[in-house]
C-alpha cells in the first residue's frame, strides 16, 4: 500500500502524493483551471493530467529530480541548468496564453504594500529595505510579454542528467515578464546564472534580474510568515536581500 505523503500545505492549498500520483487541492479552482490549460499549452515537458474534478486536480510524478532547492547548493550539473535555460527559452517564445496576465501597476503596488508592512513590523533593518527597494526600481519598467511560468522555483524543474524532463506548478502561468521567470528560478542561486543564460541565449537583462530577486523577496515574506514558512532560513529571501546589500 503506497502511503499518503503532505508535499505542501497552507491556508489555500495542499498537495499530496500517492505513490506516483499529485493530487492538488485548491480553495481558488481559477487555479487548477490556469495549469490545466497551461500544461496544454507549454512546448516543454509538464507532468500528465490524470483528471480533474474541483477542487481537485490530479497529475503523475514526472521522472527525474528537482533541479535543486532553495537555501542548498544545486546538484545538477552546468549542463542540467544550460538545458533549463534552453527549455524556458523554448517557452518564452511560444505564444502567449489568451487569459490577462499581472500589470506593471499592480506590481508596483505591491511592492509598495510590502515594503511598507515590513518596515512596520521592523522585519528587517530598515536600511536592507530601503536599499532593496531601490534596487527592485528596475524591474518596475514595461516588457513585452512572452508565456511565462510564473513560479518557476528550482524545486518545480526536474532534470535527469542533463535533460530537462518535466516542469510543475503551472497555476500562475500567464503573459508576462521573461526576465522574471530567470529570476525566480535563480532566487538564492546566483552562482548559477551563468549556467542557465548560457542555455537561454541573447537578450536576457541580468540588472533586471537582479531587481526581480529583490522584488521577489521583499514581496514573498509576508506570505512566507503568514502561512508557515520561514524566509530567514539560510539560503532562503532574507538572505537575498542581506546579499544584496554588499553589492553596488
Amino acid at each position: 500500500m503506497d502511503e499518503v505523503e503532505v508535499v505542501v500545505a497552507h491556508r489555500q492549498r495542499a498537495t499530496l502524493r500517492v505513490g506516483d500520483v499529485f493530487l492538488k487541492v485548491d480553495g481558488d479552482p481559477a487555479h487548477a483551471a490556469v495549469e490545466v490549460r497551461a500544461m496544454a499549452m507549454a512546448p516543454i515537458p509538464t507532468p500528465p493530467v490524470l483528471w480533474h474534478q474541483p477542487p481537485v486536480l490530479a497529475v503523475a510524478a514526472v521522472p527525474g529530480t528537482a533541479l535543486g532547492v532553495l537555501g542548498e547548493p544545486s546538484p545538477a550539473s552546468p549542463a542540467a541548468w544550460a538545458a533549463t535555460g534552453a527549455a524556458v527559452r523554448t517557452l518564452h517564445d511560444a505564444p502567449l496564453p489568451p487569459w490577462p496576465g499581472t500589470r506593471l501597476d499592480d506590481v508596483a503596488a505591491e511592492l509598495d504594500t510590502e515594503c511598507a508592512w515590513l518596515l512596520a513590523n521592523a522585519v528587517l533593518p530598515t536600511e536592507v529595505i530601503r536599499h532593496n527597494r531601490a534596487i527592485a526600481e528596475a524591474a518596475l519598467r514595461p516588457w513585452q510579454p512572452v508565456f511565462v511560468h510564473g513560479d518557476l522555483q528550482i524545486t518545480h524543474v526536474f532534470v535527469d542528467g542533463d535533460q530537462v524532463t518535466g516542469v510543475i506548478d503551472w497555476s500562475e502561468a500567464a503573459p508576462g515578464d521573461a526576465m522574471f521567470d530567470l529570476a525566480i528560478l535563480t532566487l538564492g542561486h546566483e552562482e548559477r546564472l551563468d549556467d542557465l543564460l548560457t542555455g537561454y541565449g541573447p537578450g536576457a537583462d541580468r540588472e533586471v534580474i537582479r531587481a526581480w530577486w529583490a522584488l521577489r523577496s521583499l514581496t514573498a515574506s509576508r506570505w512566507l510568515i503568514e502561512h508557515g514558512f520561514d524566509p530567514d532560513a539560510p539560503g532562503c529571501e532574507f538572505d537575498v536581500l542581506r546579499h544584496n546589500m554588499s553589492l553596488t
